[in-house]
This record gives C-alpha cells, structure tokens and sequence, in this order.
C-alpha cells in the first residue's frame, strides 16, 4: 500500500518496531530526538513566499457522512497575534495512524505526539479574509493514508500568490482519518406542551462519529474499491466546489463546526470562471476523475498521480488541460502509460509532464520538512534534493501552468520554463523507460 501512496506506513512501522525494542522508554525517546523531531529548530513547514498573508479554517456542511469536509485557504488580513493551527489537528488523526498501521493506539499516539504534535502550519486560523478583488479557486485532494491538513506547504503557497484553496477530506475511506456527526438520541416527550424542536445542526445535539481507512480485506480485488472510491473523491471535490459556489453568491451556509472566521465575507470574492482541481498521487486520479465529471474545472495538476483506480474508458473522455508533476524515484512504466493515454485524446499541448530530479513521492506532503535528513532519506520521506528546492519547483511550476490555462494576470509567467522541464533540476516529461 505504501507504494501506491500512503503517506506514513512504513514512518509508522519503522517507529513501532524500534519503540518495542527498547526497555527504557528513555532510550526511546533519544532515538525519536536523534532522528529529528517537533523541537529542533531546523525543522517545520515553511512559510509561505507570496505577496498574501495567509489565513485558513475549517468548514463542515451537512454533519453527516454525506456532508463536505474541508479545509479553506485564503489571503488574510495580516495580524501581528495571530493564533497558528496545529499540523496534526486532534488526537484521532493520531489514532487513525495507529489504526492504518494494526499497531497500539495508545503507544503510537504518544510516537507521533511527540514527533509531530507541536508543529504548527504556517498561516492564521480564522484570520479575517483580505478584499481584494476575486481570486481563482483550486480544489486539493490528498493521497492514500493522508487528510485535509498534510499538504500546507502548497495550499499555503497558492492561498499567498492569490489563490482560494480548499483542501478536500475525503470520506472514501482512504483517509487515514476523518469524522462527521450523528444527532443525539431524543429524550421521551413528557405530557407537558412540547418545546420547540431543537436545531438538528447545533453542536450540543451531534456526536462526533471518526472514519478511519479501510484496509483491502482478505482476498479483495484491489481495483473495485479504488475505483469505487476516486468517483466518490471527485464527486466531494465537486461538493467542496459547489458549497464554495454557494457561499461565493452569499448564501447563509450552516457551518456545523461553528468556527470563528466570518464566512460571509467570502460573498463575492472568487472568480469562478477560473477554477482548478490539483491532487497527490491518489489525488492525481481524483484529479482526472474530476476533470471528467465535471467542466467547471478549467485544467488539473496531478502530483505523482497514482493512475490505477481509473476506467480505461475515462481517458478519452477528460477535455481539459492536465499538468503531471512527478517525483524521480515513484513512477514506473505502467503508471507512465495511463499518463500518456490522455496524450491521444487531446492535443499535446494541453497536456504537459514534467519530472523533478531526487525527489521521492512524499516530497510533496509536508513529511518532508518535519523529519531530520537520516532518518528522513531512510524512511522515504525525503530524497536527494534539498525539500524547500523541490517544493519551489513544484510550487513555481504548478503557478505558471495555472496561470496559462486559467488566463491569469499574474507574473507567474516568468516560470513557464519550468513547465516544459527547463531547468537543471527537472527532466521533461519522464525518467523512465516507456513502453513502446
């Protein structure tokens, strides 16, 4: 499963298997130190390089499985107090790391808490959104394993160069964790005159309900629930879409969670003529899966697209620009090959591939920058090439396709070199060997 694209199984397995041969949990916890964790001061997600503060919150409609889950990126008005949102958001995402991996809740809660549990993403939760004009839309969807939060060194990035992010949490069951709500059993009427119903979207009447992944059981094909589950993750991207379109023509939107951010300031505010969808390795099928479903989507970018959950059929049918974004050490003919497909169906111009030298798939979450070197290029997490290079190349490559295809008013022009795999860093099109 790890090399389809879950982001932290072998990190985990790793951490355990050393954790349990240790009998002094001292020990432990120089090891943990040694390998580079939350407190050194070399480690975090960098910040953001655009001209925009940034600011990000949750959104929450409808409190049931079928509801939107995500979480929005966007320019901020620039504070100095600013209260920083933790990487990992609460301690079930830990659990549901625990859970992918069959290990023990409590130890590995304890594992990543103290690997991962004070980093912050760089951005101001709830931050009062900054009016400027309308900004173009992205939608993100995660990989294997992850959720709405492990990818803030692009979202960022995007939201600072002028961009409305939303990062999709999807509800498939490839999360590694996610959770809704269930509304309260009703107490018995008494004879007394009945009080007025209570709102059935109000936080002290829901129980918070998690989703963790769903392993392939015993004997299970593989490609029916991939493929089951990238048509439910556009159709959420598509939500995600929706309720932004929503929100954009000033409709009052329940927020289930209740946060702080002034959603109605968001009225007006986005430029849905330009709109993209983007995603990481399972993602990147979303990515093209979206496409299909919907035209509201102006072009894609797909990192290190994992391209199994999709029907062959799909190929012919995606009309939109795609650009795929590949790490050097992921790819392999097969996958190449579906990446190529989409090639006949359009012109060679829409479609562009570029790969960026040393990288590994998770130079593309935020894994990347959280681990120490060693360890880091041990468990995959990093490759040869320094993260924030890689990241850049991504980012600056991602920016000035966005800017082609979405007819933006940008500088981001000054990239497009990237685009066509010009530069000392980067291969056009692929590393490896296709088949002819």
């Amino acid at each position: 499963m790890y090399a389809n694209g879950g982001l932290i199984q072998l990190l985990a397995k790793k951490i355990y298997q050393w954790s349990r041969t240790g009998s002094d949990q001292r020990c432990t916890l120089s090891l943990f130190a040694a390998m580079g964790n939350s407190c050194s001061n070399n480690l975090g997600i960098p910040p953001a390089k655009g001209p925009n503060a940034v600011g990000c919150s949750d959104f929450m409609m409808d409190h049931t499985v079928e509801g939107t889950f995500f979480r929005l990126y966007y320019p901020c008005v620039v504070s100095d107090n600013a209260e920083k949102p933790d990487w990992i958001p609460c301690k079930g995402y830990f659990y549901g790391l625990a859970d992918f991996m069959k290990i023990n809740r409590g130890l590995s809660e304890k594992i990543f808490n103290y690997l991962f549990g004070s980093f912050k993403i760089p951005a101001a939760l709830n931050g009062s959104y900054k009016q400027n004009g309308k900004y173009p839309v992205v939608i993100f969807s995660h990989g294997l394993g992850a959720f709405r939060t492990l990818y803030s060194a692009i979202c960022t990035e995007l939201a600072s160069q002028g961009f409305i992010v939303a990062s999709v949490e999807h509800r498939d069951e490839s999360a590694s964790a996610t959770y809704f709500y269930h509304q309260k059993p009703q107490e018995p009427e008494k004879d007394e005159a009945s009080p007025p119903k209570p709102n059935p979207e109000a936080p002290e009447n829901l129980v918070e309900e998690w989703m963790y992944y769903r392993s392939l059981k015993p004997g299970e094909s593989e490609f029916p629930l991939r493929n089951k589950q990238v048509k439910q993750r556009a159709d959420e991207c598509i939500k995600a879409l929706d309720t932004l379109i929503q929100i954009n023509s000033g409709k009052n939107m329940e927020n289930v969670l209740q946060t702080e951010f002034d959603w109605t300031t968001l009225e007006n505010s986005m430029d849905l003529c330009r709109i993209a969808v983007m995603g990481h390795s399972f993602g990147g099928a979303t990515v093209v899966e979206a496409l299909c479903k919907d035209v509201n989507f102006k072009c894609g970018i797909a990192l290190d697209a994992w391209m199994f959950p999709l029907d062959e059929e799909i190929y012919v049918r995606v009309k939109q620009p795609i650009f795929f974004i590949n790490s050097e050490k992921f790819q392999w003919a097969g996958n190449i090959s579906r990446m190529r497909k989409l090639d006949s169906s359009s012109t060679s111009m829409q479609r562009k591939m570029i790969t960026i030298k040393g990288t590994v798939h998770q130079s593309f979450p935020d894994f990347t920058f959280l681990t120490g070197n060693w360890i880091g290029k041990i468990l995959k997490l990093k490759g040869e090439i320094d993260p924030q290079v890689g990241i850049d190349l991504c980012n600056r490559a991602s920016l000035a396709f966005l800017q082609r295809h979405l007819g933006l008013d940008k500088d981001f022009n000054q990239w497009d070199h990237l685009i066509e795999g010009k530069d000392h860093n980067l291969i056009p099109g692929t590393n490896v060997t296709e088949i002819s």
